[in-house]
């Protein structure tokens, strides 16, 4: 049913939602959803929370992942996906977007637009990529501060604070400042752009709390499925981008073919049929709640 009838929607807080998931035995798995729609196909596959990432909206926006997006354009993402869905959500926080209040203020609307969760990670701006290269990191007390903030101001919202440290000082360093920022009040860690079975190995046995791997494709990390994640110690998987480049490439090869033949027919077999994605959307749902809405059958 759709999001319209209030019924429907889960009851309890975001963020209560997402940490009763991270209580079962099985590895979180979080898929990235660009936008809505690929939030309704997420879950029609079976997953049960959602990432969005920082690099996906910018693209998604045609800008690149340097910390050019808002608040606001983030929440506008993060009220689609949530409503679209109704599964809990966690968003790419980036830097914070400022210093203690701007977090407290980023963590206060997107509660608002309807998060679980939220990683802030301990870069400076411009920030980067996590698996590019010469990031440039803030201090560990700034770091903790802001995480200090973040729980102060959440009333439900899951607080994985994510460090960028292993490329620069070592595991050592990101082992340091995890536990840092642990005692700040995150309630998870995610180490970024670990580079072998053995980092990983290493630093959930140095860190004893609920861990976050980032299964990004062209990156730093190898390939590695979510079930050795969780034999490796992690709580939790994403793969923040995929979708966008699945869909990206798509549509690539669409306006080439277009471009080329002067017709989308040879995309045919590529294409969702109306009558799918009609079913996705639940069009048929909508038209149900309003009785002089004539219900809409799709050309053969």
């Amino acid at each position: 049913m759709t999001y319209l009838v209030g019924a429907t929607l889960p009851s309890d807080p975001a963020g209560a939602r997402f940490s009763a998931l991270l209580r079962r035995d099985e590895i979180l798995r979080l898929p990235g959803a660009h936008n809505g729609l690929a939030a309704l196909q997420a879950k029609a596959a079976g997953f049960d929370a959602l990432y969005l990432s920082g690099a996906a909206m910018s693209a998604s926006m045609g800008l690149p992942d340097l910390g050019i997006i808002t608040i606001e354009d983030v929440c506008f993402f993060i009220r689609q996906i949530a409503r679209a869905s109704g599964l809990p959500v966690l968003v790419d926080g980036d830097t914070g977007y400022g210093e203690a209040l701007n977090v407290m203020h980023m963590v206060r609307a997107f509660e608002d637009a309807g998060a679980a969760a939220v990683h802030i990670e301990d870069q400076i701006l411009p920030k980067k990529c996590g698996h590019l290269n010469d990031k440039k990191l803030a201090t560990a007390d700034d770091m903790a501060a802001k995480i200090s903030a973040a729980a102060r101001a959440r009333r439900h919202l899951y607080i994985v604070a994510r460090t960028d440290a292993a490329a620069s000082e070592g595991l050592d360093g990101a082992v340091f400042r995890a536990k840092k920022y642990l005692a700040a009040g995150a309630d998870a860690i995610f180490p970024e752009a670990l580079t072998s079975a053995e980092m990983f190995r290493e630093f959930a046995a140095r860190v004893k709390a609920p861990l976050l791997a980032n299964m990004t494709e062209f990156g730093r990390t190898p390939f590695f499925t979510a079930p050795e994640f969780q034999a490796m110690g992690y709580r939790m998987v994403i793969w923040p981008v995929s979708s966008l480049r699945v869909a990206a490439k798509a549509q690539e090869e669409l306006y080439a073919a277009l471009r080329r033949d002067g017709s989308t027919q040879a995309m045919l077999p590529r294409m969702q049929t109306r009558a799918e994605l009609y079913g996705t959307i639940g069009y048929a749902e909508f038209e149900a709640l309003d009785g002089s809405i004539a219900a809409s059958i799709a050309p053969s």
